[in-house]
């Protein structure tokens, strides 16, 4: 996305957006939803990884995250509490904190809101 940066950024709170970075947000989606319909895909997150932290589990929405990445060029690594230090007692902010190291994005399905603000603490 030429002009925006969303390093370093959190998506919790749309209010901490003007509108021109949600319209480019929304253009570029729109862009690139063509390009895969036309069958000419881009692999815009090529070497990008996406961690998707799973405290709540939803088939969907587990889907279009890995389908996403997979056709923007990227990857994407499901854990779920079972198979992490979160279920062993480590907070989701000390998790992020590791994951954040090894991994470009960082998503969460989680029961509350409280738990995605303390994820990008």
């Amino acid at each position: 996305m030429v002009g925006l940066s969303l390093k370093g950024r959190h998506l919790i709170d749309l209010s901490e957006f003007e509108t021109q970075e949600l319209r480019k947000i929304l253009d570029t989606a729109h862009d690139l939803k063509q390009k895969q319909k036309n069958g000419k895909p881009h692999e815009i997150l090529k070497g990008k990884s996406l961690a998707m932290i799973f405290m709540k589990s939803s088939t969907r929405t587990r889907v279009s995250f890995e389908v996403g990445m997979t056709q923007l060029g990227g990857h994407a690594l499901f854990l779920q509490p079972s198979g992490t230090q979160l279920g062993r007692g480590e907070t989701i902010g000390d998790t992020a904190q590791v994951l954040s190291r090894y991994c470009d994005v960082i998503m969460a399905r989680v029961f509350a809101h409280s738990e995605v603000v303390g994820l990008a603490e």
